[in-house]
């Protein structure tokens, strides 16, 4: 049986063919054709062949249960919370490397050197170029302002993205005051909490609400789709980057990131595609393709994104947002976002 790339929700258990020469063998979480260029790229630089079994969840359980016998050589994934998840149980190995220390600062790769981030992306306020004002909202904490009940938009706050932010408001305001953010956001809202980030954009459009909360890279799939009422719901919005102030936090930021499974049989070349994606040329292709922003502080943002404003992210540690995801779940259930 081979090991094929598939992108659907579901996964075969496949097993790998008899190869000549080096190869690295992916679990992703990233959907194939977002990662397949740096795929390519790495093979022909390096010679190393790749194979990936793709799928939106269950792959954790299923390297858990493989054991020793797993043919999996490296995880990728976004989010911190679901990376986190495999280094909890014990799942990745401990990385030492140069080139990532180099190259992936300290607040974004764990401290054990178990997994790393390879991009950045900020989870930023969209509102109505026509129906909120510029300047009107700068930070987070303005959308729990009652000026703007019955115009906000949102997905469901249980989804790791808005998870990690209601997570990183904990850690910088405190659980109480958080808490009440949460309500009165909730509060503001003009529907209930639907759809995916793309949706929020439409919404706006379609004038069921003014304001809402995306991942920044969302924007740049829809400015750039190949639908054009898809670049029309682009074109209506104005994005903020919050919290840019001289003394405020800057941004939140989440990360796509990878590291090396504890029973990867090719641990050599696991470590070289790890360090390959934290170089300056993948880094510039994460902005160039998937909208995201670089991790490593030796490359410049590209000239599209920084089309889109200034941008500080803020600079907590990443591992301690998914230390707070259970507490940020419980304030979710509870205000019913």
């Amino acid at each position: 049986m081979n090991f094929y790339p598939i992108s659907i929700i579901t996964f075969f258990f496949l097993s790998f063919n008899t190869v000549i020469g080096a190869e690295v063998n992916i679990y992703s979480h990233r959907q194939p054709f977002l990662i397949n260029p740096f795929l390519e790229k790495f093979t022909e630089e390096t010679g190393i062949e790749t194979n990936v079994v793709y799928a939106t969840k269950g792959l954790a359980q299923r390297l858990k249960a493989e054991g020793k016998n797993s043919p999996a050589d490296v995880i990728l994934t976004v989010d911190i919370g679901r990376l986190y998840i495999y280094d909890d149980l014990d799942l990745l190995a401990s990385v030492k490397s140069d080139t990532l220390d180099r190259n992936i600062p300290q607040n974004l790769k764990s401290p054990e050197n178990k997994w790393f981030a390879l991009s950045k992306r900020s989870r930023i306020i969209v509102t109505s170029k026509d129906r909120v004002k510029e300047g009107q909202i700068t930070k987070i904490e303005d959308l729990a302002d009652e000026q703007w009940k019955g115009r906000v938009c949102s997905r469901p706050g249980s989804h790791v993205y808005n998870r990690a932010l209601m997570a990183s408001l904990i850690l910088s305001l405190g659980e109480k005051a958080a808490e009440e953010w949460a309500k009165k956001f909730v509060g503001n809202l003009a529907r209930r909490p639907q759809g995916n980030d793309r949706a929020q954009v439409k919404a706006i459009f379609e004038g069921q609400c003014d304001i809402s909360i995306i991942n920044n890279y969302y924007f740049g799939k829809l400015k750039y789709s190949d639908d054009p009422s898809q670049r029309e719901w682009a074109k209506s919005v104005r994005l903020i980057f919050p919290n840019q102030g001289a003394e405020d936090r800057g941004a939140h930021v989440n990360i796509s990131g990878g590291g090396v499974a504890k029973h990867s049989k090719n641990k050599k070349e696991a470590v070289a595609l790890l360090e390959f994606l934290s170089k300056a040329a993948s880094q510039k292709m994460y902005g160039e393709i998937n909208f995201e922003y670089p991790v490593n502080p030796n490359v410049e943002t590209t000239e599209e994104l920084k089309s889109w404003g200034s941008f500080k992210s803020d600079s907590l540690p990443i591992i301690s947002i998914a230390l707070k995801a259970y507490e940020a779940q419980k304030i979710i259930d509870k205000v019913g976002w």
